[in-house]
């Protein structure tokens, strides 16, 4: 199985109508596999494009994802409310991930880790063509952005994140994070001063983090 990284438009389509979500969550609860199938269908891609933004692995994200939906899979008799699947899916989402960084994190101080290997890291890098040029910049511009990130508090990232990455509107960040939307709308303002304020993403956005000299790629 493979999980589109929507490269080009950096976004998902719309998983659903909210009615439908509703009742393949209802039946799928009710012990449906085929219910729960079509789920995996309609989330995987965002899924995948949550893990690998906070990865930059395919093969870490596609382990991931299996291990998000498995997760789901066994406690979704504990969701209340089908409509607050895609938050309550999210948030298994995060804690998988967390739980990913802890773990390499932890395997990394005793000397143990497992970095990235060639094929995982030639998968990440763009194919260097003359139709990449977007990309090249785009993946830039994210790298610029998970640079400052590191100046953010970790709810300031983890906002900043759902909402321009993962496409998340206040209420449902607050769903995710289970916070008030006026705490998601703090953290947030912040977070978008932080990213105004950097001279070298204002520089970057101008223009001269790229290589453009008189209109042309240098």
């Amino acid at each position: 199985m493979t999980y589109p990284e929507d490269s080009e438009t950096g976004t998902s389509p719309a998983p659903g109508s909210a009615n439908q979500v509703s009742v393949l969550v209802d039946r799928a609860r009710a012990g449906d596999r085929n219910a729960f199938e079509e789920l995996i269908v309609l989330y995987q891609r965002e899924v995948f494009r949550l893990a690998f933004f906070r990865t930059r692995s395919r093969m870490d994200s596609e382990d991931l994802v299996q291990d998000i939906f498995l997760a789901a899979f066994r406690y979704l008799p504990q969701l209340k409310d089908s409509d607050k699947f895609r938050p309550w899916l999210y948030r298994i989402a995060l804690n998988r991930v967390r739980d990913f960084h802890r773990k390499k994190k932890f395997l990394t101080f005793f000397g143990i880790s497992d970095s990235q290997t060639e094929a995982d890291q030639a998968d990440v890098a763009p194919h260097l063509n003359p139709s990449a040029l977007d990309r090249v910049i785009r993946d830039e511009f994210w790298d610029h952005v998970k640079q400052l990130s590191k100046r953010f508090s970790p709810m300031e990232r983890e906002v900043f994140f759902l909402r321009f990455v993962d496409n998340f509107n206040l209420r449902e960040i607050a769903e995710v994070l289970k916070k008030s939307e006026s705490a998601v709308k703090t953290h947030l303002y912040r977070a978008i001063k932080k990213f105004r304020d950097d001279s070298a993403m204002v520089d970057f956005l101008e223009g001269e983090g790229h290589g453009e000299k008189d209109g042309r790629p240098s």
